[in-house]
């Protein structure tokens, strides 16, 4: 292949941007706990995803503000760009699958030259990951199909088995059996760290020649005269915290393609801006999403049992909020625990945090961790709002993928297949669209919104369409329970009707006075863990002197309208300790509404559930954030 040279800018942030992308997690979680801790971060290797190929690069001197005329505004300096066939924003399940695939079909055809490039804001591929996670393999199996096989050395990242599930509904001290749902078969299914899975998927993406730049945050859709998108620019760096550029500024890049595929995951920032847009939503329901908190433990060896799947309802949660717990013995000795929360829980004295650490205390759950050791902590927001929320999934000039597309099945507890599927089709669709369109002229992905339509995963999702609205019914997660069963086992999907989601997850927020308030207990440091301590579980970090990219545009009066009604709803809701109200005689409420953007764990939860909806989630610098391992 012949070789180009990146443009200067692009190399200068690749190579700056080494020590911090450069260290790799283990790629195995299945060893000793001795070994857990001291190979969570290894020494540094080269970070520069080129997919084998040998690019030079540019030696043009870089551009900082000491070389600017003070009178010039630093972000008016014309950016950079590069020309590429396809760009996917997000290197996750979706977004890596729908470059593999392309690739193949490129390299198939003899084609290549055909550059799909791949932008992911962490340092590294799987850096904020975070999942459960038992997979269904199907979509592993169809693209590359020897994962599995003994004579491929590099076949599979590690993978445990399922071999036992339990479904438990709680009390405060007990433990109920329930009948399973088919659709929590978890016969042929593994239980997997996704981030390490991600990693994987990178190495095997780059192998067919994909580019993959980790560490690069896609801040900005590009769109032509038309009202096309062409592609995204990447943010700025070297901006300080009031806004005014350092002498260490730096003008982000433009990428520009024939084809913009975004899989960002969940309520991606670039995604809901596209979906409003174009009015992708127009003819589906709003979305409602779940928080999902998570944490690794190393177990003692005689409470772990390989490849036991268990699920539970009920306790902490009140019967009005949707939500679960689960329990996944994975590896050697290790164990994901974790709590999904609905955001369209109405108490705003409940704290999914809170809930997750009393619910560690049940019987069911503190009879595994007691005596063992919590090594990981994440949090994610989550789709859940199934068929009925699914948007248009193309637009001109690309298409929305997984994730940023909706395509989780909630009563399975899936979604990586889903989104992998998802991924795969728009790869076929956007290249054979590419091939039939010679002149230069708009690509949409018309094929794509077909093959979904006529795919195993619409089918999936359409059976299950029911069971999560199912949960508003006056009476709460008992008549979603009941309702579901029969879904699951009479109805099976074939009913007439397709049931409507509640409120919007920011307007089922009832007010402060309307509510019981909620008391949590105070951490015991052994099974339960104060916010901060788990925060430093994540490897969270972010330079403070850039602008807040949790952006409120008045902070003051953001605390006159939140206050007031919801008495610090921010503060509970966010499962990473970002927002406070700290006492302040000096304002009139009393309180002074903070934001502690470094603790961000980018789970999003703040965009999506702020009552009045004036948080707006924005990416800050490229490779900042958590460094999640494991989860």
């Amino acid at each position: 292949m012949a070789s180009r040279s990146l443009p200067a800018s692009l190399t200068r942030r690749l190579l700056s941007s080494t020590p911090r992308s450069a260290r790799t997690p283990t790629r195995s979680f299945a060893c000793a706990p001795s070994r857990i801790q001291s190979t969570l971060w290894q020494s540094y290797r080269p970070a520069l995803r080129i997919a084998g190929q040998r690019r030079a690069f540019a030696s043009t001197p870089r551009t900082r503000m000491a070389d600017v005329d003070d009178a010039t505004d630093p972000r008016s300096i014309e950016r950079e760009a590069d020309e590429v066939d396809v760009l996917i924003v997000g290197g996750g399940p979706a977004g890596l699958s729908a470059a593999i695939k392309l690739k193949q079909l490129a390299n198939e055809a003899g084609n290549e030259d055909f550059r799909v490039l791949v932008l992911e804001k962490a340092g590294e591929l799987g850096d904020h990951i975070v999942s459960g996670n038992v997979i269904e393999p199907s979509a592993l199996d169809e693209l590359l199909p020897n994962w599995r096989s003994e004579d491929n050395p590099e076949r599979f990242f590690d993978i445990t088995p399922a071999k036992e599930d339990r479904l438990r509904f709680l009390t405060k001290t007990g433990s109920i059996p329930l009948p399973k749902p088919p659709q929590m078969n978890n016969h042929g299914n593994f239980i997997i760290s996704l981030n390490q899975m991600v990693k994987w998927l990178g190495e095997r993406a780059e192998e067919v020649g994909v580019e993959i730049y980790p560490g690069f945050a896609a801040s900005e859709i590009l769109y032509n005269h038309e009202g096309v998108v062409r592609g995204v620019a990447t943010n700025d760096l070297g901006i300080s915290r009031d806004g005014k550029a350092k002498d260490s500024f730096e003008r982000g890049m433009e990428f520009h393609a024939r084809v913009t595929l975004l899989g960002e995951g969940c309520h991606g920032s670039l995604s809901k801006q596209v979906i409003k847009k174009y009015d992708l939503r127009r003819d589906s329901q709003h979305q409602t999403y779940g928080l999902g908190i998570k944490e690794v433990w190393e177990v003692q060896p005689e409470k772990f049992q390989s490849g036991l799947v268990v699920h539970s309802m009920g306790y902490p949660l009140p019967k009005d909020t949707y939500g679960g717990g689960w329990m996944y013995h994975f590896g050697d000795n290790l164990v994901s625990i974790g709590l999904v929360v609905g955001l369209d829980y109405p108490n705003p004295w409940l704290a999914p945090y809170g809930e997750f650490q009393k619910m560690k205390h049940h019987p069911l759950y503190k009879d595994t961790l007691e005596g063992g050791k919590c090594i990981s902590y994440g949090a994610r927001t989550l789709i859940e709002g199934g068929f009925q929320s699914i948007p248009k999934l193309a637009f001109p000039g690309g298409a929305l993928l997984g994730d940023s597309a909706g395509l989780v099945n909630v009563p399975k507890i899936k979604g990586t297949h889903t989104a992998m599927r998802s991924g795969m089709m728009a790869a076929e669709a956007t290249w054979d669209a590419l091939q039939g369109n010679t002149d230069g002229g708009t690509v949409f992905l018309f094929d794509y919104e077909d093959k979904m339509r006529k795919s195993s995963v619409w089918a999936e999702l359409k059976t299950v369409r029911n069971m999560r609205p199912s949960f508003h019914t006056p009476l709460g997660i008992y008549g979603g329970v009941l309702y579901s069963g029969l879904e699951a086992y009479v109805f099976r999907g074939k009913t007439p009707w397709t049931l409507k989601h509640g409120k919007a997850d920011h307007a089922a927020t009832k007010t402060a006075d309307q509510c019981p308030k909620i008391e949590y207990p105070k951490p015991d440091g052994k099974i339960s863990f104060d916010i901060l301590t788990s925060v430093s579980r994540s490897g969270t970090n972010h330079e403070e002197d850039q602008p807040c990219h949790l952006q409120v545009k008045d902070w003051d009066a953001h605390a006159q309208k939140e206050w007031p009604k919801y008495k610090g709803v921010e503060n509970r809701f966010c499962p990473a300790g970002v927002y406070e109200y700290v006492d302040d005689d000096t304002k009139e409420l009393g309180v002074r509404f903070q934001i502690n953007a470094q603790n961000c764990v980018h789970c999003k939860t703040c965009d999506i559930k702020v009552p009045d909806q004036d948080i707006n989630w924005q990416t800050p610098q490229g490779g900042e954030g958590p460094k999640y391992v494991l989860t």
